[in-house]
């Protein structure tokens, strides 16, 4: 197994004491470990998003909305509207992309899995990787419309 297979920090190292054994280490906590570590490789991410389209997108309708006809302009307003109520903790961010986002992963709270590089949208993927884990990111604008990307692994 190749440590690009591995969540960032981790490497495979091989014991002295236990006949060769591999474990993992991740050098920054010094944690050491027999079992494999949970979450998505070095090269990706996993995150949800809640998406509000506008007219200009590139497929202007959704799951919601045959037809969408609301300008960017009122897309940002209302992307800015979610992102302060999630903030403030008004509402969850996944419960929200459930009955507000304009793309299907609605049905998944907005989850998106594990993906790498090349896989979405520039402007998206540059914003995911650069997200930690458990940070929400300011509007982000792609040809699909307005999202809130909020990196989960």
């Amino acid at each position: 197994m190749a440590d690009d297979d591995l969540p960032d920090g981790w490497e495979i190292r091989y014991s002295r004491s236990n006949n060769g054994k591999p474990y993992y280490f991740k050098a920054a906590t010094k944690e050491s470990q027999w079992e494999k570590p949970a979450g998505p490789p070095a090269n990706k991410v996993r995150c949800s998003h809640l998406l509000v389209k506008h007219r200009e997108s590139r497929r202007p309708a959704s799951w919601r909305d045959d037809k969408i006809t609301r300008t960017k302009d009122e897309a940002l307003q209302i992307i800015k509207g979610y992102r302060a109520r999630i903030v403030s903790g008004q509402v969850d961010f996944g419960d929200l992309a459930s009955t507000e986002s304009d793309c299907s992963s609605a049905k998944n709270k907005g989850d998106l899995g594990i993906f790498g590089r090349n896989q979405m949208q520039k402007p998206f993927e540059d914003v995911s990787f650069r997200l930690e884990v458990g940070e929400m990111s300011d509007p982000v604008f792609t040809d699909s419309g307005i999202h809130l990307i909020l990196r989960t692994a």
